[in-house]
């Protein structure tokens, strides 16, 4: 996903555990770890509020936008599931570039 999470940065700059992030958010650490890990799907606008409020930051600081497959654990699974014919054959709707 090109959304980078870094709550790792702000918790080294603040000096604070993980733990002791999740104690001041109120979120179990497992969850902060989800977030740290860069395992989240989403996040909630009262989360971010939070993490925002506990570490003294804006939320540009906690997040970044990086184009597809530069991310760390971006590749293969960009086209996770697709069959081959998928990967080459344009869609169906697509207009025929054959005269």
């Amino acid at each position: 996903m090109p959304i980078v999470i870094d709550i790792d940065v702000m918790l080294a700059r603040r000096k604070m555990s993980v733990g002791e992030l999740a104690q001041r958010i109120d979120i179990t650490p497992a969850n902060v770890a989800v977030l740290k890990n860069g395992r989240a799907k989403a996040v909630r606008f009262s989360t971010l509020d939070a993490l925002c409020s506990a570490l003294d930051c804006q939320p540009g600081d906690l997040l970044r936008w990086e184009p597809d497959g530069t991310a760390p654990g971006a590749g293969a699974r960009d086209t996770e599931g697709l069959a081959a014919t998928e990967l080459r054959s344009p869609p169906p709707h697509a207009p025929s570039l054959r005269s």
